[in-house]
């Protein structure tokens, strides 16, 4: 590999995912989904939001008429917050969850999270950031004691390349043996012996 030529980087970034409160009993498919993905889930948590929560979560829709409805629904029972990584988290999980409104993402987007789960424009199953600055923000509000100081790192193929050889070579689930007498044996990835 050329390392005078500028080398492609890849970018990991996070974005929050909500299982709302009326299909919290499918947790299970919807982790398996997310994890078929290619997301890693970095963090999760069950909680239960008081209304008064849910206003502050929500406050970018504070004085729409569905407001009221929003915040009651959200905090009508336990639901499931996460954090989700991969390169490009949030356009892939919104991608993944299909319009904000089910109905529409049953017609358009027929195996989209919402079309399958959702119900309607406003019980639409799961929420996922829409930016990057609103991930920061709701990471933060459901993860606050969380020591999350970036939401997005960069590395570099030759930074892959280095981690995935560092970690064949010292790979905690397979102990070396220092036998001076002996020589080493050949470095083989735990996935091929």
């Amino acid at each position: 590999m050329d390392i005078s030529m500028p080398l492609p980087q890849i970018y990991v970034e996070q974005t929050l995912a909500i299982i709302k409160p009326d299909i919290v009993d499918k947790e299970e498919e919807i982790h398996d989904i997310i994890l078929r993905s290619g997301f890693t889930i970095v963090q999760r948590r069950k909680l239960h939001l008081s209304p008064e929560h849910c206003s502050n979560f929500y406050v970018e829709q504070y004085g729409k008429m569905f407001f009221p409805n929003l915040t009651a629904y959200m905090s009508s029972g336990p639901l499931i917050a996460m954090i989700l990584a991969r390169h490009n988290a949030i356009s892939y999980w919104k991608e993944l969850l299909g319009p904000t409104n089910s109905l529409l993402a049953k017609e358009t987007h027929p195996d989209s999270l919402r079309a399958i789960y959702g119900t309607d424009d406003l019980r639409n199953a799961l929420h996922g950031s829409n930016d990057f600055a609103a991930a920061e923000r709701e990471i933060r509000f459901m993860f606050p004691k969380g020591k999350l100081q970036m939401t997005a790192w960069c590395l570099t193929i030759l930074e892959l390349i280095w981690l995935a050889d560092w970690l064949l070579r010292n790979n905690p689930n397979k102990p070396k043996l220092h036998l001076y007498s002996v020589a080493p044996e050949p470095l083989v990835p735990p996935d091929q012996e």
